[in-house]
């Protein structure tokens, strides 16, 4: 009984077995020959979590250790963690599996695409519907290595709102001459962040590729006058989370380089830049920056985390030397036709929707700066960005033997930017101030300076030209030349003394000068001079948006003078170029008295520009600054 009843058992498994692999095969006949197409399409977009839909022609080849899909008119949707979309649309698609086996992970054998249009898109926080599986999910494993490639003119639309780049071009992938096993060659071209863009990828051959061996390349990118080259690896093929690379770029406007990397810089003449990047998952690092520009120079390292929705970075910038006349529009010869005489002030603009992006602390160390002819040595700065608000406190710096402060708060959530600024210097040797002609200054003291006030704009000469606060400059004691004094009073001594070219100098007891500021203009409060013989009082104006002088000085001498000329001097011209006259009787004696006056004033008026006043713990700055008379 027990005999019989194990014949009839293996008798009925052998049945069972048989009908199965009857079953089998009658199915894989059956969508080798294009029947059972909805199950297969259903159970592809279950595997792969994407919708899929074939409009055509659809063959299958499942019998086979080396299964492979024929269709046409192929869409494929976005991923869950997408919005709903289609990722591609292709009028052709092969695509040939090597099945995984001892030892042996699953490889896509032969992936082709033609006619294919590539919607690729990733967010803010990282999720993109390219991605194998959800981010913010354990991986389901690696995604299977491709061991041929081959994209034909692909219609590529690429909207990365985590690199801030958009692309809208034609790319072709695939081995180099069409030879299997030669390197793979990606070459594309189109409109990268609105500007005609080039790029050319060779990587290593994907018929070699390991995962545990990292994959190699190298790139070169063009567009707008920038070139990108560079070579890196991925420590695995096909996962981009781990990343290194080195890139050299150059062109004529550093801020080109926003149309290839998708970053706001600033602009520039002429640069070359080289670096080092490195990617760790949501974390970049860039080491060994280094850029030049005209005689400029920097070098620093930037870290940006990623992670969260707000990328925050941190940034450690040195320089040897930085002139800021090589940043801004006309060091990269954009400036509007219109401009004018160069700007004292700096019209290098931030990126205020760079500065609502993301969060940022940045320091800052440079041996020298140069604005206009002034030498800035010592500088250091520490700045910060919290959601849209930039914080700079303090910048310190050496200038002319004193000291300079200054503190900052742009708000960039507003349009255009909203700052406050606080600028104070210290000890300032006004004897030191370079002249144009290299001559020494007619004039000595320790200078102090406060400007304090809020504007608007994304620069600091935008900013300047429309604030509203006050500016004040006061010399609390010093020396100046006497002919230079005596002719503040236009008489005919000090004429004399001019032409004697004499050294001797006099007393200043207080040198004051006090501006409120509205819209950008500068209106004289106070502008006085106090010297043992002369008194030099004035009144006028300044412009920040133009940067145009327009003062008038009064010489008054304290003792009785013989043929004494009443005739006002004239400062006007620009705070970086101002220039002296009298307004009447302009005899070469006056003339020469408005140039050697003008060598006094030239100092007081381009400190305006960028520092402000510290009241003066003296006491006749006091009964002047009151009023009182200062016999």
């Amino acid at each position: 009984m027990t005999g019989t009843v194990l014949r009839r058992t293996l008798i009925g498994a052998g049945l069972l077995l048989l009908l199965m692999l009857v079953t089998v095969a009658l199915l894989a006949t059956a969508v080798d020959r294009g029947y059972l197409r909805g199950p297969l399409l259903a159970y592809l977009g279950e595997r792969s979590g994407r919708h899929i839909e074939v409009g055509g022609a659809l063959r299958a080849h499942i019998l086979t250790m080396h299964p492979a899909i024929d269709a046409w008119d192929v869409k494929i949707g976005n991923p869950a963690w997408m919005p709903p979309g289609v990722t591609a649309d292709a009028k052709h698609l092969e695509i040939a599996l090597h099945l995984p086996w001892i030892g042996r992970k699953l490889a896509i054998e032969r992936l082709v695409l033609e006619g294919a249009t590539l919607l690729l898109a990733r967010d803010a926080k990282g999720r993109a519907n390219w991605q194998w599986h959800d981010p913010a999910r354990p991986s389901r494993g690696d995604m299977p290595l491709v061991r041929v490639l081959s994209i034909v003119d692909a219609h590529v639309l690429l909207d990365d709102e985590r690199r801030h780049l958009k692309f809208d071009g034609r790319v072709s992938a695939g081995e180099a001459d069409g030879a299997p096993g030669a390197r793979l060659h990606l070459r594309g071209s189109g409109d990268l962040n609105q500007r005609a863009a080039t790029f050319d990828v060779d990587g290593d051959p994907l018929a070699t590729a390991e995962r545990d061996r990292p994959y190699r390349f190298s790139y070169r990118e063009e567009s707008s006058g920038s070139t990108l080259v560079g070579r890196g690896s991925l420590s695995r093929p096909f996962d981009f989370s781990v990343l290194d690379t080195s890139f050299e770029a150059k062109g004529a406007d550093l801020k080109d380089l926003y149309y290839l990397v998708g970053v706001s810089l600033v602009n520039t003449g002429s640069y070359e830049l080289t670096g080092s990047m490195s990617r760790r998952g949501a974390e970049t690092f860039f080491t060994g920056l280094s850029a030049t520009t005209g005689d400029s120079d920097m070098q620093g390292t930037v870290a940006v985390d990623s992670s969260a929705e707000r990328s925050k970075a941190r940034v450690d910038l040195r320089s040897r030397f930085l002139r800021l006349a090589d940043l801004g529009l006309r060091a990269a010869g954009r400036e509007p036709p219109h401009a004018g005489a160069p700007l004292l002030l700096s019209d290098a603009a931030f990126s205020s929707k760079g500065m609502r992006r993301g969060d940022a602390v940045v320091s800052f160390h440079a041996q020298h700066v140069e604005v206009g002819r002034l030498d800035l040595t010592s500088v250091a700065g520490h700045m910060t960005i919290d959601r849209g608000v930039m914080a700079i406190a303090p910048l310190t710096a050496a200038l002319l033997q004193g000291k300079l402060t200054a503190r900052a708060r742009v708000d960039a959530t507003s349009e255009p930017p909203l700052a406050d600024f606080d600028l104070e210097t210290s000890g300032v040797e006004i004897g030191e101030w370079p002249r144009k002609d290299g001559k020494p200054m007619g004039l000595q003291g320790l200078l102090q300076a406060r400007a304090k006030g809020k504007g608007r704009g994304s620069s600091i000469h935008q900013i300047a030209a429309s604030s509203n606060g006050t500016l004040t400059v006061v010399l609390p004691h010093g020396a100046i030349r006497s002919s230079l004094a005596e002719l503040a009073g236009l008489d005919l001594k000090g004429l004399g003394l001019w032409a004697a070219k004499s050294r001797e100098e006099t007393g200043v007891r207080c040198g004051a000068a006090s501006f409120d500021g509205h819209d950008g203009t500068l209106t004289a409060k106070t502008l006085l001079i106090d010297t043992d013989p002369v008194l030099i009082s004035g009144s006028g104006t300044i412009r920040l948006d133009t940067e145009a002088v327009d003062l008038v000085l009064h010489g008054r001498p304290k003792a009785v003078r013989l043929f004494r000329v009443r005739a006002p001097l004239r400062v006007d011209g620009t705070l970086s170029h101002p220039s002296v006259s009298i307004e009447t009787r302009k005899s070469a004696g006056q003339a020469a008295a408005a140039v050697a006056l003008g060598a006094i004033l030239t100092p007081l008026a381009a400190a305006l520009a960028f520092v402000d006043p510290g009241l003066a713990k003296n006491a006749d700055c006091a009964a002047l600054l009151s009023g009182a008379d200062p016999n």
